[in-house]
């Protein structure tokens, strides 16, 4: 049999119109084709909306396409945001077959099933959606502020707590303190970073071309971490005070840069106002008492020694996020923690563990952030496909209107790791990103923060650099590894190529402390060592500048259409467009083309002939080596690419 006798794929406008995610009651073209000479009884499209409603739309032939004939249905997309899925059910002879999404869910070509087959999904969002355009054209930098920097030149550590070990040296290797017999850390490490440093060294942030700031708790908290949040309201003393925490916002908004917090709302510390289980605050906790006004945020099981805590861990017990006091001190109060420290200066907030909070609560933090700021951000920590992300068995709402205005685009890092890493090719690459701007409305696509790195992931340049997968090695060896000056080479190529990628990718790059510096380590703690200060790679650190430079000049890098051309072997392209002074937003905007091309093979170079159609004409400057320019001849741009090389191209005529 021809396995390809019916035929359907998400990503052509022939097969589904308009492509990817829409507005609620947007019309919606869905088409099959069929390579058939024996008579068909029945053409259905089958869909599912709300998780709950199925109807069974019986669809028309409408044209041949070739050999084959083409089914079409018309609908309308629901007047309530949330998801449809469908897929065919074709019945011949009495036989029924089922044409669905491909066994990964990736949309595009599916595949033909004698069963119930995976579903294409198709996002509907609020009429109203929106995303605050400064913010798709930013470029983030995240800091771990007790490791970036001490603004005290002698080094002077504030206000340190008992149960932490200070490091007598910067350069020093983090590690916890553990109990030997459960595990459980005891001491923390801290090297003295604090929010004076980070206001010092501003103009580094400047120079280095960021305009937005996203900062690790800094809430006061007993551990170094600072998740485990003890005073909502109060910087912690090794950190500073409010009042500096103001100037930090001030400073920075006079250079452009906006500051955005790290929320911790799912859980606070046992040592904290709110618990007091370590009795080391004057309230009365819930821990303490259940007369506490803060007893009913908790959910004991048998108080005071039993509660849920996250992941089990006992000094972070879970709040009960929907308990109105709880809201009303977070969130709805006249001195709320959101709008206090929003009124202090910060720009917004990431939600740490945003699928542990119920949607009613994140619906409620953007409502207030808005009220208050229609131009401040709120974004989730989502490690998945966040559009179809299901938590404690409820599908997610984030991307729909209501919620998140960004997500920690995870998924793009893990693909963009995969290719460079040879662990994918450009066909499996081209699928994962195709799924993303499929899934994700437009909007949270170009809001979507690109990261490549974080304090929860290996450094990127140790996972680019072909050391020991972390697995294979000891905590004992993990601390001890340091990489090769072959592996060195190999990692700082490879991360230039993801770094070019990022910053002229769709979406907020978001580059973590240090990662521009070199720094390289495996997860928590090593990946939260201090930046390099004075012992930069220099190579690395100016081609960032380069790179984001490029990204902050070029208005077609943040906002142009973006329309992937090439995805053979090791090799992938994409152009990024404005054209009729349109950018994809229909905001007003300099025409431009670019075109990026990135070879992630090691081994050899390949010569390419690129097809890009009328997109451009004439010339391409070549942004990475000054001077060079490529003719494009009838719609194809010819030019080679040597092993871990990638190019920048610019329209000629706009250079």
């Amino acid at each position: 049999m021809n396995h390809q006798w019916i035929f359907h794929d998400s990503h052509q406008s022939l097969f589904r119109s308009p492509f990817g995610a829409v507005p609620c009651h947007a019309k919606i073209r869905l088409a099959v084709a069929i390579h058939s000479r024996d008579p068909l009884d029945s053409v259905i499209l089958r869909l599912w909306k709300y998780g709950r409603e199925e109807e069974k739309i019986p669809m028309q032939p409408v044209e041949d396409v070739g050999e084959k004939k083409l089914y079409r249905a018309e609908i309308m997309a629901p007047p309530r945001q949330g998801l449809l899925w469908y897929y065919f059910i074709i019945v011949q002879r009495g036989r029924t077959f089922y044409y669905g999404n491909n066994p990964r869910n990736l949309g595009g070509v599916g595949r033909i099933y004698d069963h119930e087959p995976p579903s294409y999904q198709v996002t509907v969002y609020k009429e109203d959606n929106a995303t605050p355009h400064w913010f798709k054209e930013a470029v983030m930098y995240q800091i771990f502020v007790d490791r970036f920097c001490n603004g005290h030149e002698e080094g002077k550590i504030l206000n340190p707590k008992k149960h932490c070990m200070i490091y007598p040296s910067w350069d020093a290797v983090p590690q916890y303190g553990r109990d030997p017999l459960t595990g459980k850390t005891v001491c923390f490490d801290i090297f003295g970073g604090n929010l004076l440093g980070v206001l010092k060294k501003l103009p580094y942030l400047k120079e280095l071309g960021i305009s937005v700031i996203y900062l690790n708790p800094i809430f006061e908290a007993s551990s170094s971490h600072k998740y485990d949040t003890g005073d909502y309201k109060k910087i912690d003393p090794m950190f500073g005070d409010n009042r500096l925490f103001q100037e930090l916002c001030a400073k920075a908004r006079d250079m452009g840069i906006s500051i955005i917090l790290d929320g911790v709302f799912s859980h606070t510390g046992s040592d904290s106002v709110y618990f007091n289980r370590e009795g080391n605050y004057p309230s009365v906790g819930a821990y303490q008492s259940k007369d506490s006004p803060y007893y009913p945020w908790y959910r004991f099981i048998e108080h005071p020694h039993k509660y849920e805590c996250w992941w089990g861990i006992d000094t972070l017990p879970n709040v009960n996020e929907l308990d109105p006091s709880y809201q009303e001190f977070i969130i709805t109060g006249e001195d709320s923690v959101i709008k206090y420290w929003m009124k202090m200066g910060a720009k917004g907030w990431r939600l740490d563990v945003v699928d542990e909070l119920p949607d009613e609560f994140v619906k409620k933090i953007r409502a207030t952030m808005k009220q208050l700021d229609p131009e401040s951000v709120l974004i989730g920590e989502v490690w998945e496909d966040a559009s179809n992300k299901v938590s404690y068995g409820e599908m997610r709402q984030y991307l729909l209107g209501e919620e998140l205005d960004s997500v920690m685009n995870y998924p793009f890092r893990s693909a963009w790791l995969d290719f460079m890493t040879g662990r994918s090719n450009a066909q499996e690459l081209h699928l994962r990103l195709m799924s993303l701007y499929e899934n994700y409305p437009l909007e949270q696509f170009y809001s979507a923060m690109n990261l490549i790195g974080s304090h929860d992931v290996e450094r990127v340049l140790t996972l680019l650099s072909g050391a020991p997968a972390e697995e294979t090695l000891s905590k004992e060896e993990q601390a001890r590894f340091t990489l090769s000056n072959e592996q060195k080479r190999l990692g700082i190529a490879r991360l230039k190529l993801l770094s070019l990628v990022q910053m002229t990718f769709p979406g907020v790059p978001c580059i973590y402390y240090g990662d521009e510096a070199g720094m390289h380590g495996y997860r928590d703690p090593l990946n939260r060592a201090t930046y390099p200060w004075g012992k930069e790679n220099q190579e690395l650190l100016a081609w960032y500048k380069k790179v984001i430079g490029y990204r902050n000049r070029y208005d077609v890098l943040k906002t142009g259409r973006w329309l992937p051309v090439y995805s053979q072997g090791q090799v992938y392209g994409y152009l990024r467009i404005i054209n009729q002074g349109k950018d994809v937003f229909n905001r007003p905007k300099k025409d431009n083309v670019a075109l990026v091309m990135v070879n992630a093979g090691t081994e050899r170079e390949v010569n390419l002939s690129v097809n890009l159609g009328c997109r451009c004409s004439g010339s391409l400057f070549d942004l990475l080596q000054e001077g060079r320019q490529y003719p494009v001849k009838d719609g194809y741009l010819h030019l080679t690419l040597g092993p871990l090389e990638g190019k920048l191209f610019m329209d000629g005529g706009l250079k």
